[in-house]
């Protein structure tokens, strides 16, 4: 509860009262004898017979106990004791604002000081420390400069106290004023290892993780012996900064110091070479650990996830379930996201009805890592019900919803909730105009798309990076605006990448216009080492313009360079078990099962008009018979296939893919969503395909 100086004494009393001899040190009778309230209440009603209360000297031990000693104690208590004193001094403060900080009762500590000041009493060091340490948990920075004022003033008396210093500098950082604290920090004649750990903390709160590693540096070089805790926050620096020639040093000094005891430290340290991509090192650390709490299974799913082995992530998850540790938001974070890449829908829920269940405060990052989520596994309603419960919302949680309506073909509505965030004056980002921009391309809203690309730097400021221009490439492309596409290309700020050359290849395929396709191809060798899928898209190119003769030339060609087909690979969740299906392995422990389910799913739809497409399979494939085969052994139809046989009839079949889905699995999820009576959805690498009724939402545009 926040007073008002009112609520203190004005003044005290004013007689001067000789203090009465006492048998005994009143501190020795409190401190050894009072061991409960009711003990002190005997010794303070001994001191207001004796008038003792009346006195600062005597009483002080008597505070000290009421307000900081005894367990069953209340601050009230040592506040009514205070309220009597005479004329108490700063020894006196000092005990009440500890007693408030320790209650947590800042403003009160900092409406004491106030007092202090008005009643001409001389701070001491202590008192600084103890009203500095209020201001950095309130965050109180104007507050804070005033005590550095008033420490200024008397830095002569206190003779540069290191202990103010030390609070000056936590002050300053816990405020997030960097700069002062810097400045406070490199004016010490001596910097303790408590200045040091402020500083660290301080940069690592706001994220300056190259300051970190800067002052690191300098105090090796300075030759000052680090302790556990400045070594965390430089591993979380190189964990971000992915340095992993530091942080391997660290963890050859923390194991030459006899460190490598400390849990907190082995966290860090699995942290960061996960962050770095070295996770073989980091589950060998985190293996070894004997007790691992909830940050160290969270710092090994975060690293798996990070590095995209989200089946590796989800398989630890359920580990950390067998182990009864509960999961904290950057456990569900990580797993969330996890499960959006593998379209893990039934784990991911349950996630989310965790957090209803244990009432967990659904923060700014849960929230959003849940609308990323199910906007990832096709579920768009659910997304737009987390958005709407999100109690806060930021650009990101905006973002992501933007981005998740337009990759599952809702373009129209992405850019209504665009103008909607901009009308509750939220200020975009670079991220949220590309799901403006690929929602204008799956839309087929090309002049709104081209507004946007001109309106990003003219009326926000954002300059558009190669992701945009690929937008809106891809959305020309898609158009038929080929040439429109191309000229885009050379004529952009920034240096096309062979990503960008890519997507104008894909719609030279997909409108037939071979010779632009030459082009983006020749650029895309260029820069990048021949991928198979580039030459199959302008074999297609070939194909469909009717120049069969040279598709042929260019797949013979391929063979005879060593240029494989990417395998396709698909994921499938069935009873929380996220499956993997490789195009043409038999790796699967239900292969055999999943092999003749194919074959009768691909001959009931080629009686209801499928026809398979022979230049989707393998180049190896020379006999239409193998071909066929091949075709009908791409990854997504094997995925498909095992929802058919393992799901009950009316199911939603949900598919991702790492590859864009080709035109024959296209086709033959069309016309299974109608002879099943199935709804299948399939992500693949750019978009989402919600089949159903023989239909497809992307309208055969993608």
């Amino acid at each position: 509860m926040v007073f008002a100086l009112s609520t203190f004494p004005s003044h005290f009393p004013t007689a001067k009262t000789a203090i009465p001899k006492f048998p005994e040190n009143p501190k020795t009778l409190i401190l050894e004898k009072c061991k409960t309230t009711k003990d002190l209440n005997q010794v303070h009603a001994s001191f207001i017979k004796t008038r003792l209360i009346h006195h600062a000297a005597a009483a002080e031990p008597l505070l000290e106990a009421a307000a900081l000693l005894l367990p069953d104690s209340t601050i009230d208590y040592a506040f009514s004791i205070f309220r009597t004193l005479e004329h108490p001094d700063a020894s006196a403060y000092n005990i009440m604002i500890r007693g408030f900080n320790k209650e947590q009762s800042f403003v009160k500590s900092i409406l004491l000081f106030r007092q202090l000041i008005q009643h001409f009493v001389r701070p001491d060091p202590f008192t600084y420390s103890g009203i500095l340490k209020a201001c950095s948990k309130l965050v109180a920075l104007k507050e804070g400069e005033q005590i550095h004022a008033h420490v200024l003033k008397s830095m002569d008396k206190l003779d540069r106290s290191e202990f103010v210093e030390n609070s000056l500098v936590y002050m300053y950082a816990s405020c997030g004023l960097l700069q002062s604290a810097r400045k406070v920090f490199d004016e010490m004649s001596e910097r303790s290892p408590v200045a040091w750990s402020s500083m660290f903390s301080g940069y690592a709160r706001c994220g300056q993780w190259q300051e970190v590693v800067g002052l690191f540096r300098k105090m090796r070089k300075l030759g000052i012996r680090f302790n556990e805790v400045t070594l965390i926050s430089v591993l979380k620096a190189c964990g971000r900064l992915g340095d992993l020639g530091l942080g391997e040093w660290i963890d050859e000094y923390a194991a030459a110091n006899g460190l490598l005891k400390n849990d907190s430290l082995i966290t860090s340290l699995v942290d960061m070479y996960a962050k770095c991509g070295r996770l073989e090192t980091a589950r060998r650390l985190f293996d070894s650990m004997s007790n691992k709490d909830v940050v160290a299974w969270s710092a090994m799913i975060s690293g798996y996830s990070h590095s995209d082995q989200c089946r590796e992530a989800l398989t630890l998850f359920h580990d950390m379930q067998n182990a009864n540790v509960a999961p904290n938001e950057v456990t569900m974070v990580s797993v969330l996201s996890s499960c959006g890449v593998l379209g893990a829908l039934e784990t991911g829920k349950w996630v989310h009805s965790y957090i209803k269940r244990k009432k967990l405060k659904l923060s700014v990052n849960l929230s959003t890592s849940l609308i990323d989520f199910y906007a990832k596994c096709g579920c768009v309603d659910a997304a737009l019900e987390v958005f709407y419960g999100a109690p806060c919302k930021n650009v990101w949680t905006w973002s992501a919803l933007i981005q998740g309506l337009a990759s599952n073909g809702r373009g129209e509505m992405a850019l209504r909730y665009f103008n909607l965030m901009l009308r509750e004056k939220v200020e975009p980002n670079d991220v949220t105009f590309i799901g403006v921009l690929c929602a204008c391309n799956h839309a087929g809203l090309v002049d709104q798309g081209r507004g946007y690309l001109v309106g990003m730097s003219r009326d926000f400021g954002i300059e558009p990076r190669i992701e945009h221009y690929g937008c809106v490439v891809d959305m020309l492309g898609r158009a038929g605006l080929v040439e429109d596409a191309h000229e885009l290309i050379t004529s952009m700020p920034i240096k096309p990448n062979a990503v960008i050359w890519r997507t104008l290849l894909a719609s030279c395929r997909l409108h037939k216009i071979p010779e632009i396709a030459e082009e983006a191809l020749k650029q895309v060798v260029r820069l990048e080492p021949a991928h198979s899928g580039d030459y199959i898209l302008l074999s297609s190119a070939y194909t469909s313009a009717g120049r069969l003769e040279e598709a042929t030339k260019l797949r013979d060609e391929m063979k005879r360079m060593g240029i494989k087909k990417s395998p396709g690979c698909s994921y499938i969740e069935v009873d929380g078990i996220v499956h993997e299906f490789l195009a043409e392995d038999k790796g699967h422990p239900q292969s055999r099962e999943v092999y003749e389910a194919v074959h009768e799913v691909m001959e009931r739809i080629k009686r209801a008009g499928y026809e398979p497409d022979a230049m989707q399979a393998r180049m190896e494939a020379e006999e239409d018979g193998d071909k066929e085969a091949s075709v009908s052994h791409h990854s997504e139809k094997l995925a498909m296939t095992f929802g058919l046989i393992r799901t009950s009839p009316g199911t939603t079949i949900r598919v991702s893919k790492n590859l864009r889905i080709c035109n024959d699995c296209h086709n033959a999820a069309k016309v299974i969503s109608k002879v099943f009576s199935r709804e299948i959805v399939v992500r693949d690498r750019s978009r989402f395909h919600h089949f159903k009724d023989g239909s497809c939402s992307c309208h055969d545009f993608w």
